[in-house]
């Protein structure tokens, strides 16, 4: 994801997202959707030993990034996004990474993904992350395609996607929201949330 398709099709290149990082990651941070863990292996943190959560609904995938980043000890955690998440946090970093592109679903019904992660948020904290939008979003016709195929095959859900979307359900849950587009990415830093919902917690696998 990090490669060729964010360089050249997706027109958002690592170095645009590392500097994201940069900019908000925090040494109490939670990752979610951990990818390859190539992100956190290459953000710069504050601290010698920052304490980092990762969380993903695939076990394989947390294993792994656990092991990228073993230097750091982080912890796991096995959950589903879309359902109110475990006992944890708070933390004052939360990164959300081409996360939202591939749930399941509507922005309307995707969205309630910034509730739960609101209630594990810090109140001085960040949350920040991408996701490969359409609408206006510029794109080429082999970037079209290969959304076109991701989505036939539920690899992507994202064809309702708009970058206007996502910054209103951003604004109507965080005090703080800013929203851009490099290529067809969005782009997201929030803070501030306007409530904290008080969940369920079911128990977290770790």
């Amino acid at each position: 994801m990090l490669g060729f398709s964010s360089r050249l099709l997706w027109r958002c290149p690592a170095p645009v997202l590392l500097d994201l990082y940069h900019r908000n990651v925090s040494d109490s941070h939670l990752e979610v959707g951990v990818g390859t863990g190539y992100l956190l292996d290459r953000a710069r943190f504050s601290s010698e030993a920052p304490a980092i959560t990762l969380m993903d609904i695939n076990a394989h995938c947390l294993a792994s990034a656990a092991h990228r980043i073993a230097r750091y000890g982080p912890q796991t955690v096995v959950a589903d996004i879309l359902d109110p998440l475990p006992q944890i946090g708070p933390f004052t970093s939360i990164g959300c990474c081409h996360v939202l592109h591939c749930l399941p679903g509507s922005m309307a019904g995707k969205a309630r993904v910034f509730d739960h992660l609101a209630a594990v948020l810090a109140t001085d904290g960040c949350l920040f992350g991408a996701s490969v939008v359409q609408g206006d979003a510029p794109r080429s016709p082999p970037a079209q395609a290969l959304m076109n195929f991701y989505n036939a095959h539920s690899i992507f859900s994202n064809a309702e996607d708009r970058v206007e979307m996502l910054e209103e359900a951003l604004t109507a849950r965080f005090h703080n929201a800013a929203v851009s587009l490099r290529g067809c990415v969005a782009l997201f830093e929030a803070s501030g949330p306007r409530s904290r919902p008080n969940f369920p917690t079911p128990t977290a696998t770790s």
